[in-house]
């Protein structure tokens, strides 16, 4: 079995599409990776690449990305609406498939190690890669963003890094590293400018203040579409569900008299995310996987008819309909719609 590690890196620039497409760029240029998606937003400025391929390599193009995003991005010129302590804020690596969680955690010490060391910037290990109970959560690394972060460094050992330098970097902060399982980056816009509101509710659905479990939220303003924005990590989907998180924040924003204007997922989502909500809000009962036709398409014996097929000698095309009857040219003729 081929062994396959995704890389999930955030960037803290989501404005300037040359350094988003550069960061890219390096995906490519690495045998053995393949770039799966990119993104980015201008109000978060914030842009999100994800990769996967073999772990060596993978290790290889987060390294090289994490130098780039340290000559390009200066934190001193940064402000957005997304929690950030680096340049190249988080860099988590997720077992695909032939690999095991432990695997993912040497691949997180090993770049970490390379970047601290050869980038000159402070690396904090979390999730399943953390030395340390209180870093294990990145939510707790990032609190006070980068000057709470720098107090902690300046005055408390037990925030020393992992790897790296004990002060930040003057340009790029720091980088957090780590290895976790897949996650779910899921965002609901709400029909308000109140940035209090979005606040609220992300403070009731998170399991941080006694909410939903597997559920990470905070409310954040997205001024180039007047709306405020609940962002959410979803860490557990098959315990807590896409569908439960938007009904729950859907009914604290109608509580409050507030409408959602939209949701979006950034990055990528694992399908059985999707086919589980999609059977929840169409009620399907005993809803299989397999009736999904694209499924069916991509089982190992259908790929192997359709090779086959193409191998053969092609035959001529024709018509699989004769001519009407009675047209006086011979042609089809033209289809009308027709309704019942």
């Amino acid at each position: 079995m081929s062994q396959v590690v995704e890389c999930v890196p955030n960037f803290s620039e989501g404005r300037n599409s040359e350094i988003v497409d550069a960061l890219a760029g390096v995906v490519r240029s690495v045998p053995g990776v393949v770039l799966l998606d990119e993104t980015k937003d201008p109000d978060h400025h914030r842009a999100v690449v994800t990769f996967a391929g073999r772990p060596y390599a993978v290790a290889e193009v987060a390294y090289q990305m994490a130098r780039m995003a340290s000559q390009l991005i200066d934190l001193r010129n940064h402000h957005g609406e997304h929690p950030r302590v680096g340049a190249t804020d988080v860099m988590p690596f997720v077992p695909i498939r032939g690999v095991s969680m432990q695997d993912c955690v040497q691949l997180a010490r090993m770049v970490g190690q390379r970047i601290g060391n050869e980038l000159k910037i402070p690396v904090f290990l979390y999730e399943q890669a953390a030395t340390r109970p209180e870093r294990k959560q990145l939510e707790w690394i990032r609190k006070g963003g980068l000057k709470g972060l720098a107090d902690r460094m300046a005055s408390d050992p037990a925030w020393v890094p992992d790897f790296g330098p004990k002060l930040l970097h003057q340009t790029a902060g720091a980088t957090v590293v780590g290895a976790r399982w897949p996650l779910i980056a899921f965002n609901v816009n709400l029909k308000s400018r109140d940035l209090s509101v979005a606040r609220a509710i992300a403070k009731l659905v998170r399991q941080s203040s006694g909410g939903l479990p597997y559920v990470k939220a905070i409310g954040v303003e997205l001024k180039s579409q007047q709306l405020v924005q609940v962002s959410m990590n979803l860490t557990n989907h098959e315990e807590t569900p896409l569908h439960v998180v938007f009904a729950a924040v859907q009914r604290e924003a109608a509580a409050r008299g507030v409408q959602v204007a939209g949701t979006e997922i950034v990055g990528l989502v694992p399908e059985q995310a999707l086919m589980e909500t999609a059977q929840q809000a169409l009620c399907l009962n005993q809803f299989d996987g397999r009736q999904v036709l694209e499924s069916r398409l991509d089982r190992p014996e259908s790929r192997e008819a359709i090779g086959r097929m193409a191998a053969s000698q092609p035959v001529k095309e024709q018509s699989p309909l004769p001519a009407k009857v009675g047209a006086p040219d011979g042609k089809m003729p033209e289809l009308q719609g027709q309704t019942g």
